[in-house]
């Protein structure tokens, strides 16, 4: 996943509450302290957990 990248939210609680919304990385991946992967989102504050992204494909 790399900057610009389209996903939507699967598999979480924002998911049902932004069903079928596109969103765009503004970050590549990174590691918080704990492993878990993370990655900033047009729109949102603060890292989202990218094992609950999936990429668009066009």
């Amino acid at each position: 996943m790399e900057i610009g990248t389209k996903v939507t939210m699967v598999n979480c609680f924002e998911a049902k509450k932004y069903p079928g919304k596109v969103w765009v990385t503004r970050s590549e991946p990174w590691k918080l302290g704990h492993g878990q992967e993370v990655v900033l989102l047009e729109g949102k504050i603060g890292g989202f957990a990218v094992d609950c992204l999936e990429e668009v494909t066009e």
